[in-house]
């Protein structure tokens, strides 16, 4: 019983073990222009995770109540809020912006239109001040959907992050 049990611990080292030089893959959309968002993320075995809940913008001034929507921006600042939380986030845990690898965002629709849809393009807005930047080149997988509402009637985007990187030598 006892070589069973090191026998399973030798192969599960073995199993979750990274090949030398191993490291997170960034996939890109094919194409001849580099893309907003990756086509796909391969994870080696080995690589540290880390996966974030949904995060919500906070208000643009924390001294005053929220009296609505406005309380904390339009979609373009709300997303730059929680995408700002995120890094602070990540950093506390060990991770940069550049270690994301995906992001799921829900978006409301945004109450400055008349269509009843989401502002796709002010939450790109904000997304590209913190991806293909200068301070962070990398990019993520990402999916972004329309719901219907959120943990509360103020809130315009959620945004769920996961993160992955090699571990330190």
């Amino acid at each position: 019983m006892a070589f069973r049990t090191i026998a399973a611990g030798v192969l599960l080292t073995v199993v979750l073990a990274a090949p030398a030089g191993a490291q997170v893959v960034r996939h890109q959309n094919p194409g001849t222009t580099p893309s907003l968002i990756l086509q796909a993320v391969t994870v080696p075995p080995g690589a540290e995770t880390l996966v974030l809940s949904g995060q919500l913008a906070a208000p643009i001034d924390p001294s005053k109540p929220p009296t609505g929507w406005e309380s904390f921006g339009d979609t373009k600042t709300q997303t730059i809020s929680i995408l700002n939380k995120i890094k602070a986030i990540l950093a506390s845990k060990g991770y940069a912006m550049s270690d994301v690898i995906k992001l799921t965002v829900f978006v409301t629709a945004d109450p400055a239109r008349t269509d009843g849809k989401m502002d796709f393009v002010g939450m790109n807005e904000g997304f590209k001040q913190f991806f293909r930047t200068a301070e962070n080149p990398n990019t993520v997988a990402r999916s972004t959907v329309q719901v219907a509402g959120l943990a509360g009637p103020n809130f315009l985007v959620e945004i769920e992050a996961t993160a992955a990187k090699m571990p330190a030598k």
